[in-house]
């Protein structure tokens, strides 16, 4: 108890004594030999905060109240694990009404097996404990208690215990394999053991917890990404909360457990989050240690002791049986596979990935429309209603008007030209040194648009073999295609002093319409307006703020490919967000 809150893990190597009992007999006379294992086996018990007996124990130990151990010693312990409701139905159900609906779950011990011996050595203990007691509390299996209540009432004989029990031992646990220790998340146990530092209550930390642990999440996800794109918002952490709700209801359950977490985490907002989110829930602060001290690496079933032997494990205070499911989730790179990656890159044949051409384009599609909608705006014509509503009521002004009581129409010339080429400005003012990579990309096929670009390098963020990760700082899309000569080595446009003017500049320039989109977090500057003017061009001013948070967030990301091969495998790296 001394070592908490630090997790531990007391354990003991079955088979160390050879022994014979009665419920065995009638397994070796069905052609099994009890205890032959295919490898070593540890029976169990998890030192840890939330661990009932555990956090029992700890108390009675504050209080200076005696302790005694009830439970039969066995070379070979038989778990035994039961269906049982989720214990948050604790804080709204009587302890009275919740044991009293677990009676008809729990069955009789059957004759001659282990759990009917530890049913029996239990009661006996409890009748020699109370010649020494008047008040005794005893702590057991919920399903074992009415069999040791009625052991204890008809006084029913116990068999002998070994004379030699397995040597027990105690040891460090691995703080990466702890989540296959706890019986809660290892964050929301370390929640736990903060509230009782603070003398705070925990009564609704199984819930709130979860909630810490989702803005926990959010903030490590938020260090690894750029905060002006924030697009995981409140109202998006509602609808995660609403869709884990509804997941936990579905599995017969009260609280979410991290299988839920995390399926809900990648469906509302992509493979990032629901690692970040994962990676949060493991980790435990209590539990720091050197890489070279020797601990126990838990895993499912088994664990490898710092001896090097590997066995298999058995829960000696084991409550529901935990079925462990997988989810596919794209790990981030470890850095001796970047620089890996980096060292075989071939500067000499790059591409982009088709999905996100697809977005981009598509989305670029959208914005040449809404675009060419207000071409004609400028020409608007207002005028007072006679006898047609032309293009519908000019409200400002007839509001204006209204003391004189009459009505005024809008009419709206119809638009002459097109929109050839989308300015995209996705940060003013740019800086150079993030944004250093400057290159136009050709169009792969007639659905494709010309573009050029100024990002972030790609090269010191590499994701996969041949695959880079970069982000557009600025872009013009040129569509139809054509090919236009490299916008950022042109002489003509020597007189551009920042990234924006020159991007603005070129897009002017090649533009064989009249107006050029541009979509910026601010509104053009004079320069700005004064390089299209000279070039005799007019910009068309939409907010960059019209657009979803979300979709600039995914379309401003994009990744370089080694070589066209690498399309055939590069889903397989490539995280969606």
């Amino acid at each position: 108890m001394e070592h908490l809150p630090r997790v531990s893990l007391a354990a003991a190597r079955e088979g160390e004594v050879s022994y014979s009992r009665e419920w065995e007999r009638e397994d070796e006379e069905e052609g099994e030999a009890p205890g032959e294992e295919s490898g070593p086996a540890f029976n169990y018990v998890p030192v840890e905060p939330c661990q009932a007996v555990i956090a029992a124990l700890r108390a009675a130990r504050g209080e200076r109240i005696p302790r005694a151990w009830v439970d039969i010693e066995v070379a070979a312990y038989a778990p035994e694990s039961h269906l049982l409701p989720d214990p948050y139905a604790l804080k709204k159900v009587p302890l009275g009404a919740f044991a009293g609906a677990l009676l008809p779950a729990s069955p009789r011990p059957a004759p001659g097996s282990q759990r009917e011996a530890r049913v029996r050595w239990m009661a006996e203990r409890l009748r020699e404990l109370e010649k020494d007691f008047k008040k005794i509390v005893f702590l057991c299996h919920a399903l074992d208690w009415p069999w040791v209540r009625q052991a204890y009432k008809w006084n029913l004989p116990a068999p002998r215990e070994e004379p030699s029990p397995p040597r027990v031992r105690l040891y460090d646990v691995d703080a990466a394999t702890l989540v296959f220790l706890l019986g809660e998340l290892p964050f929301v146990t370390s929640l736990y053991e903060k509230r009782r530092e603070e003398l705070r209550g925990d009564r609704h930390l199984s819930l709130d917890g979860v909630k810490e642990l989702l803005l926990e999440a959010r903030a490590a996800w938020l260090a690894e990404h750029d905060p002006a794109q924030n697009w995981v918002t409140p109202q998006r952490l509602q609808i995660f909360l609403q869709y884990v709700r509804n997941l936990t209801l579905q599995t017969r359950r009260l609280t979410p457990d991290l299988f839920t977490l995390v399926v809900a985490a990648k469906q509302c907002a992509g493979d990032a989050f629901a690692l970040s989110l994962a990676e949060t829930a493991r980790r435990y602060p209590y539990q720091e240690q050197e890489e070279d001290d020797p601990a126990v690496r838990m895993g499912i079933g088994k664990a490898e002791f710092p001896e090097g032997e590997v066995g298999e494990m058995k829960n000696r205070l084991g409550g529901s049986p935990v079925a462990w499911r997988r989810i596919s989730l794209k790990p981030k790179p470890r850095p001796f596979e970047k620089r890996k990656w980096a060292q075989r890159w071939d500067p000499y044949g790059m591409c982009s990935w088709p999905p996100e051409d697809v977005r981009i384009e598509s989305f670029h599609t959208h914005v040449r429309e809404q675009a060419k909608a207000l071409i004609g705006e400028d020409l608007a014509r207002t005028e007072k209603f006679t006898v047609s509503i032309k293009d519908g009521l000019d409200m400002r002004e007839t509001l204006r008007n209204w003391h004189t009581g009459d009505l005024y129409v809008k009419e709206i010339p119809p638009a002459r030209g097109s929109v050839e080429v989308v300015v995209f400005l996705f940060e003013t003012p740019a800086d150079p040194k993030k944004f250093s990579w400057c290159t136009m990309w050709y169009a792969e096929h007639e659905e494709e648009s010309t573009l050029c670009m100024y990002a972030t390098p790609f090269e010191g963020n590499m994701v996969g073999p041949g695959i880079a990760e970069s982000q557009y700082g600025g872009a013009f899309f040129l569509f139809p295609p054509r090919h236009l000569p490299d916008v950022w080595r042109d002489p003509r446009l020597s007189f551009a002093e920042t990234l924006e003017e020159r991007l603005i500049a070129g897009a002017c320039l090649h533009s064989r319409e009249r107006s050029v989109a541009l979509v910026s977090p601010r509104p053009p500057l004079a320069r700005w307006r004064r390089i299209a003017r000279v070039l005799k061009r007019h910009l068309i001013y939409l907010p960059l703020g019209r657009f979803s948070g979300e979709t600039i967030a995914r379309i401003r990301r994009f990744h370089v490919l080694n070589g066209r091969q690498v399309r055939s495998y590069a889903a397989r790296f490539i995280r969606e967000m």
